[in-house]
């Protein structure tokens, strides 16, 4: 991306008055983050437009209510309620082609829009390579067709994952040559059933442990495709975990992943894990990821992009340098347990790493399954709903799909981040701030992680 029409002086706020926005993912952990950063933060920001889709019988007015109604939003409906106004859902789904756009919202969308934020995915490790490739790749390539046409579009931005190309130990701020043909890979998913597709998910994924990351990889090599006629970049943020301060201090609206685990071990139930106590795990906070998309959208609309320019990849990851093992982790949190306990604690907390499958499923069976079998056996003589077994079998799956990534180590370039950070206008700085250099991490975790399953009893939703 050409750097010298860039014009810094021109604030990040002030950008972003006047601009339309049409985001996907807006239900989402990181979707609903970015609405509640921009309207507070870029408050003369004109609309932003929200892909969503009915679900459970709710439709898509009153799951916008819903969401607005969460302590995330406290701080934004305090002092700038109006704001909300500025929401407008449009009907869609990431899982058809097009989105399912009605042709009214689809000429709103070419006639309003100025930056478009493509953040939905299916995240679901497990999912079909059919159903991935159809949410994951085809989403894109139909974000990229509507982008062409959108008549003022400044920017297209791309949230990726900084885990799509594993193959390499050191994953630089670049796009790397494709792994397959993408529309032959959507035609595919297209014509073929969930059957005999199937088949071919073990030579389709080759070194890729889930069909998540397969597709998104896919997905990057069409946004590369589209570069050349769109104003185009890719943000790939790591393992994104709970806030670092804005706008509350350890949001977070899911339990997935690796803080599931901290969560279910802090109850004790957890004490045996398939990883690596060397290998550091790369986290981010969901603040620095919603201010890396912002400036990433700033830069790109203040540059002037020809049909030669270099795509612009960021990494967005925590520094290496800082970066900790989730076996550390686990230490600092059975610390904090033994100072505050959780309620109902069923075992102290104590896990036992291993990177031997034969170790692993002896000790599951002995120190997970067989309590577990025990546990439920008396609820159920006094009464009780038997429930131990089943998150048992949760943790088992949750620990099964992150394997990989507790066993293996990568490391991540970061030029481009840091030179993003040295463009924003200094008085921009602390708001939109990317900075983790000076973060302690004891005092994030006590912080943020800790205290957020202590108010949530231990319980997260996945658990119950």
């Amino acid at each position: 991306m050409d750097k010298n029409t860039i014009d810094p002086a021109k604030s990040i706020p002030s950008f972003y008055a006047g601009q339309s926005i049409f985001l996907t993912g807006a239900t989402g952990f990181i979707g609903k983050v970015y609405i509640e950063k921009i309207l507070r933060s870029c408050p003369d920001v004109r609309e932003i437009f929200i892909l969503m889709r009915p679900k459970k019988g709710i439709n898509i007015n009153e799951r916008l209510e819903k969401m607005l109604s969460l302590p995330l939003f406290d701080k934004l409906r305090e002092k700038q309620s109006l704001n909300f106004k500025k929401l407008i859902p449009v009907f869609g789904d990431i899982n058809q082609e097009n989105f399912n756009l009605s042709v009214v919202d689809r000429q709103m969308l070419i006639e309003r829009v100025t930056i478009i934020i493509h953040n939905a995915a299916s995240v679901k490790f497990n999912d079909s390579l059919k159903y991935a490739i159809l949410s994951n790749t085809r989403s894109t390539r139909d974000i990229c067709i509507l982008a062409e046409n959108i008549k003022n579009l400044i920017a297209l931005v791309y949230v990726g994952t900084a885990y799509t190309h594993l193959d390499n130990p050191f994953i630089e701020e670049k796009v790397y040559p494709p792994i397959a043909n993408w529309r032959k890979m959507i035609k595919v998913a297209e014509l073929l059933d969930e059957h005999n597709l199937s088949i071919f998910t073990a030579k389709c994924l080759d070194y890729f442990p889930n069909t998540y990351l397969f597709s998104k990889k896919l997905a990057e090599s069409v946004i590369h495709e589209y570069s050349s006629s769109l104003p185009c970049a890719i943000v790939r943020p790591s393992i994104v975990i709970s806030s670092l301060k804005d706008p509350i201090p350890g949001w977070i609206d899911n339990f997935n992943g690796p803080m599931g685990l901290l969560a279910f071990g802090g109850k004790g139930l957890l004490r045996v894990l398939y990883g690596s106590k060397c290998t550091s795990q790369n986290q981010i906070p969901i603040d620095t990821v919603i201010n890396t998309i912002i400036v990433v959208t700033w830069k790109l609309g203040l540059t002037t992009s020809t049909p030669t320019s270099t795509i612009l990849v960021i990494n967005c990851t925590f520094p290496d340098e800082k970066s900790t093992s989730f076996y550390e982790k686990t230490l600092i949190m059975i610390k904090l347990l033994k100072k505050i306990p959780l309620e109902g604690m069923v075992w102290i907390p104590r896990s036992v790493f291993t990177e031997s499958s034969i170790i692993y499923y002896v000790l599951t069976v002995l120190c997970h399954i067989l309590p577990a079998i025990i546990i439920d056996s008396v609820l159920k003589f006094l009464g009780h709903q038997p429930m131990i077994l089943g998150l048992q079998r949760k943790a088992y799956v949750a620990n099964h799909a992150l394997k990989h990534f507790m066993c293996n180590e990568w490391k991540f370039d970061n030029t481009n981040s840091r030179n993003l950070m040295s463009l924003i206008p200094s008085d921009n700085r602390e708001i939109f701030s990317m900075d983790l250099s000076d973060i302690d991490m004891t005092k994030y975790l006590r912080v943020h992680h800790f205290d957020n399953m202590c108010q949530s009893q231990g319980y997260p939703r996945w658990l119950s």
